[in-house]
């Protein structure tokens, strides 16, 4: 059975300085994570994750990826429209 996803995000994660590594293969390891990226710049860490519902995209990032151990602080953004080639 194939899962419909209605809920999109893209989430940029602040971490403390010398965790990036050790958040990047932990997020790495949430299967609604499907893309990761380490960045230079504002952020630390860009994750793209889908989620069935947007509870369910509530609770992985309040739960899950907020409440990881170095994580500082993360912006939201929710998707509302998507193409991709």
């Amino acid at each position: 059975m194939r899962c419909i996803i209605v809920a999109l995000a893209i989430v940029m994660i602040n971490v403390d300085v010398g965790k990036e590594n050790e958040i990047f293969d932990k997020l790495y390891e949430i299967p609604e994570v499907k893309e990761i990226y380490m960045v230079y710049g504002v952020h630390d860490i860009i994750a793209v994750i889908e989620a069935e519902t947007m509870d369910a995209l509530r609770s992985l990032i309040t739960e899950k990826i907020r409440r990881m151990d170095g994580v500082k602080s993360s912006m939201t953004s929710i998707v509302v429209m998507h193409k991709k080639k």
